[in-house]
């Protein structure tokens, strides 16, 4: 049986960001199945150009609160709405291995960083500050160049007020497996929102079947628990049939998948989805 480390930079991210891709999961690919998911995600997380760590959207108040991940058979470590970190993951990585839980939250989770040694850190870039003003300036009733799915936000303005370059990991080394995920959230978004990428069968699960990462509408994604039924069915045809039916069900809710099982491997998205894989 082959090792392989498969990662996605989100559901609606292109093909310009196979060369980023490319280059984290040829650096990541050594030791253990969430060594190579955890360094992977990291990589991703210190990379600007994604909605994880450093590049994470604001909220409509301005914050940055981040989720991220990780599984592997028997053992989950979760951060939901952390602020103020560089890496989520290695945050999620030390609830799992430092603490008897498996998610902190909130101030709880930033509190927990600092003590495990996490300097504080501000993830903003120019690019999600511009996001940000053009967010406020629309829900103002401003005129702003934003994608249309905004305007289905227009009948919550009043408590505000899905952006996309979500992360992921999967793995198989030694034929044990492992997921992580990281994210900056969606934009527009409410404080306190959270999505799938931190919740187990949601946005990402392991065991000793194979691994799964979800990316796209969190909402959506948790509401279907879409990566535990996908981990459900595996051994029960083939990875991809099992993948292509459950995410069919999405219609054109934006979604995407990347997989791994004993013998295969599958990615797919009903749009664009940078992805990379490495298998030796």
């Amino acid at each position: 049986m082959s090792d392989i480390l498969l990662i996605h930079g989100g559901a609606g991210s292109d093909s310009s960001y196979v060369p980023r891709l490319d280059k984290y999961c040829h650096l990541s690919f050594k030791g253990t199945a969430l060594d190579m998911v955890v360094n992977s995600v990291v990589m991703m997380e210190d990379d600007p150009v994604f909605n994880a760590g450093t590049g994470s959207v604001k909220r409509i108040d301005g914050s940055i609160q981040m989720d991220a991940a990780l599984m592997e058979d028997g053992k989950i470590g979760s951060v939901a709405a952390i602020e103020k970190v560089k890496n989520p993951i290695l945050v999620a990585k030390m609830v799992m291995t430092k603490t008897p839980h498996v998610m902190l939250s909130g101030d709880g989770a930033t509190s927990f960083a600092r003590r495990m040694g996490f300097p504080e850190y501000d993830p903003s870039t120019e690019r999600t500050e511009e996001i940000w003003r053009k967010t406020v300036a629309f829900f103002k009733g401003e005129k702003v160049d934003l994608p249309p799915r905004y305007e289905e936000y227009r009948k919550f303005q009043n408590m505000f007020s899905p952006n996309k370059d979500t992360v992921g990991a999967v793995a198989r080394v030694g034929g044990k497996f492992a997921a992580a995920v990281s994210t900056g959230g969606s934009s527009p978004m409410m404080r306190g929102r959270i999505g799938d990428s931190p919740l187990p069968g949601a946005g990402l699960y392991a065991g000793s079947k194979g691994a799964v990462v979800a990316t796209g509408i969190g909402e959506e994604i948790v509401r279907k628990m879409l990566s535990y039924r996908i981990y459900e069915k595996i051994g029960s045809g083939s990875l991809k049939s099992i993948v292509k039916d459950i995410v069919g069900e999405f219609g054109d809710i934006l979604v995407g998948v990347i997989a791994v099982s004993e013998k295969e491997q599958f990615s797919m998205a009903n749009s664009n989805m940078a992805t990379y894989c490495v298998e030796k």
